[in-house]
């Protein structure tokens, strides 16, 4: 089987402390996995890691993407080649206005596009996502609320179209409606050529979204694998009680 991303025996330290602890896992094209654990776990560690951050150290093992190791790629670069992270919590760039940051993103990926086939563009994801133009006009992320910035987080995955996409707690601070419109465009962006990690806390994400595996995380690595009934055991028992039982 072809793998998209393979981690193997990774090994992760942030400011000297050892946060990942040896993960091992392989996703195939076209599968959405899915990856829960409690605050401190390393959940987003691992999302950092994956994209290059420099504060993250992988002292052992290796990534592999479509086949080929990425230790050595900087973030732009592993972006370029189709890697995506929507941040847990999206950064205000002061005195860049939404359309124009919009704008140098596509350019960054697929060259100058005519401005009209441009706008086209960003209307469309804006549409797809149920945001209000009138952001377009305003700097990136200033004043806009939790899911409002969440939202923006997918606009820019529908201009991308990345190959593999982490999205690390797309759900928190959502709010039903925004959390079903959110869920709604990561399950139409499934397809056999694209992969994603959802990282989460809860199992109502997965209401909306087919998922072919889940992974509970604790203690820097992946204690459990399974399918969605996983994620509903978890829901259930809580942390705690699927701690106890790990040694």
């Amino acid at each position: 089987m072809n793998y998209i991303l393979e981690l193997i025996d990774l090994h992760v330290e942030v400011e000297g402390k050892e946060i990942i602890k040896g993960i091992n896992l392989q996703i195939p094209y076209g599968e959405i996995h899915a990856i829960m654990g409690p605050n401190g776990s390393g959940k987003s560690t691992l999302s950092y890691t994956l994209l290059g951050h420099p504060k993250y150290k992988v002292t052992k093992g290796d990534i592999k993407f479509e086949g080929e190791s990425i230790l050595n790629l900087t973030t732009d670069e592993r972006a370029r080649r189709g890697m995506f992270l929507s941040l847990q919590y999206p950064t205000q760039i002061p005195g860049v206005t939404t359309m124009n940051f919009l704008r140098n993103v596509i350019k960054s990926f697929y060259g100058d596009v005519p401005i009209r086939e441009l706008r086209e563009k960003v209307n469309s994801a804006f549409d797809k996502l149920q945001m209000n133009k009138d952001f377009l006009a305003r700097y990136v992320n200033d004043g806009f609320s939790g899911g409002e910035k969440k939202r923006h987080e997918i606009v820019q995955m529908r201009l991308i179209q990345p190959k593999f996409a982490i999205l690390d707690e797309i759900d928190s601070g959502l709010d039903i409606d925004a959390l079903r419109i959110i869920a709604e465009n990561i399950q139409e962006m499934k397809s056999p050529q694209r992969s994603m990690i959802l990282i989460t806390h809860y199992q109502r994400l997965l209401n909306y979204i087919e998922v072919d595996k889940v992974h509970i995380f604790m203690n820097g690595n992946i204690q459990f694998s399974g399918g969605k009934e996983l994620a509903l055991e978890l829901e259930q028992k809580g942390y705690e009680q699927i701690l106890s039982t790990v040694k």
